[in-house]
């Protein structure tokens, strides 16, 4: 028989799965269509920064589920800042290896 920890920790799982996997198709969208004209540096530089709090939060309170879970968030909004600031032609090139068939 499930206890309510036990939904408490369910609940705690699927959010951390969809917050984590969240920008995952905002980095495939800019890699595909080449472009980051419409991301907010400034909102991707205040997720990355809460990102990484959370994961020294997760350090001191020993709390795995939260360190794992903010590092990969915290590698994709890497990712996707990195991407804006890329020259065209390197995103053009991501582009024709993350999307090869599309390419042909």
């Amino acid at each position: 028989m499930f206890c309510i920890m036990d939904y408490i920790s369910i609940i705690g799982t699927v959010a951390a799965v969809l917050t984590t996997a969240a920008n995952i198709p905002q980095t495939y969208k800019m890699i595909k269509t080449k472009s980051t004209k419409d991301i907010s540096t400034v909102t991707y530089s205040m997720l990355l920064l809460g990102f990484i709090l959370w994961v020294v939060y997760g350090i001191f309170q020993q709390d795995y589920p939260v360190i794992i879970a903010n590092g990969i968030s915290a590698l994709i909004s890497t990712s996707i800042l990195s991407l804006k600031f890329i020259p065209a032609k390197m995103l053009d090139k991501i582009n024709e290896k993350v999307t090869p068939d599309e390419n042909a």
